[in-house]
């Protein structure tokens, strides 16, 4: 699905959102709400109660077929073969110098079938990636991205809510599924993939369900959210919970220019099977010199992409994303930094507008 400049798709929630009198921006080609009440507001809600967020502009691609397990392998620097039926993992794919293209959320959803989940902005880009490197695996690549709908429920009382859903609530990192069918996407009920994943650090889950049973299950959830202190939730908060919790942003944190080393998610790497790029990766596993960190400031002045880092005023790295944290109440940053300097308990300063703001060095993850 190549979506055109200009040209801003909706997703099946739109309308709803509209209800809702939301702030809708031009996110990647989606239409999309930036807001409904206050990003703070909403933040808060996700962190101390529940959020809803419509994050149905993300990308859905099947493969499935004889080759499918050797061909995801191939595909990914994790083992994907491991998986069992309903579980996923989190990966990246990576080009021939082992560089990260996007990350995604991947699934076996049967022996032979596998879904994975990319970003809104490389859905094109990466199905194309993935039907170039299908050489000789007899395998089929299927784009359903304008068929499915993906609403995310996030926060402490998740399980609250799916219980007035009469959904269970799935281990985390771990798929339950009510099935649908892959081969034609013909539902003849409300069948759906939950999924004990979220992109803001809170347990929670992704709702992954045919678009034409979108829209009712989630002015379900709406009318359910008061009782338990809950919000409809906007990209902005989306944006801040992820920053809070050190994940990446594809696109701003990395852009076909990192290696999982430098991105500090080695984790994902098995070099137990082949894969694209793993020739390149093993030679810059102990070389590389930058490495992805995050930065709390003392005061609230807000890093941005492209501020400078130093110390001692030497440029030692620079942020990739940045904002005011709702819960630690300061200004906070990810970025790259050299890693000489990872392991030290000294500050290191950021350029803001002229003025360098002391800040301190956490691993990603900032709260």
């Amino acid at each position: 699905m190549e979506i055109k400049k200009g040209t801003p798709s909706r997703t099946s929630l739109y309308d709803e959102h509209l209800k809702l009198n939301a702030k809708m921006i031009d996110f990647h080609g989606w239409n999309m709400p930036l807001e409904y009440t206050k990003i703070v507001d909403e933040h808060l809600s996700v962190r101390n109660n529940v959020g809803i967020f419509d994050i149905s502009h993300m990308g859905d691609i099947v493969i499935s077929g004889k080759n499918s397990n050797e061909f995801v392998d191939y595909l990914f620097p994790t083992k994907i073969s491991d998986l069992k039926v309903n579980e996923c993992i989190y990966t990246s794919f990576l080009d021939d110098n082992g560089k990260m293209i996007d990350d995604t959320i991947i699934e076996r959803v049967d022996e032979n079938k596998f879904f994975l989940i990319p970003n809104a902005a490389n859905i094109y880009k990466i199905f194309k990636w993935i039907d170039g490197n299908k050489k000789n695996y007899d395998v089929e690549i299927i784009d359903y991205s304008d068929k499915i709908s993906h609403i995310a429920v996030q926060g402490p009382k998740t399980e609250d809510i799916l219980k007035e859903l009469n959904i269970k609530m799935p281990m985390q990192f771990r798929f339950l599924l009510e099935r649908i069918d892959y081969d034609n996407l013909l539902i003849d009920d409300k069948k759906m993939i939950v999924s004990g994943t979220g992109y803001t650090g809170e347990r929670g889950v992704e709702l992954i369900i045919p678009n034409v049973y979108a829209a009712e299950l989630w002015e379900k959830i709406i009318r359910i959210l008061p009782k338990y202190g809950g919000l409809p939730c906007g990209l902005g908060s989306r944006d801040t919970l992820r920053m809070e919790k050190g994940m990446l942003l594809s696109g701003q944190d990395f852009n076909d220019d990192r290696t999982p080393y430098e991105a500090s998610i080695s984790f994902i790497i098995n070099y137990e099977h082949d894969f694209i790029g793993k020739t390149k990766l093993m030679e810059s596993k102990n070389k590389y010199s930058i490495i992805f960190r995050g930065f709390k400031l003392n005061g609230k002045n807000i890093p941005r992409n492209g501020f400078k880092i130093y110390h001692d005023n030497e440029v030692i790295g620079n942020i990739t994303s940045g904002s005011l944290s709702p819960i630690l109440n300061c200004g906070i940053g990810l970025g790259y930094i050299d890693r000489r300097f990872v392991k030290t308990k000294e500050p290191v300063f950021i350029d803001i507008r002229g003025k360098q703001i002391e800040a301190n060095i956490s691993k990603p993850k900032l709260l």
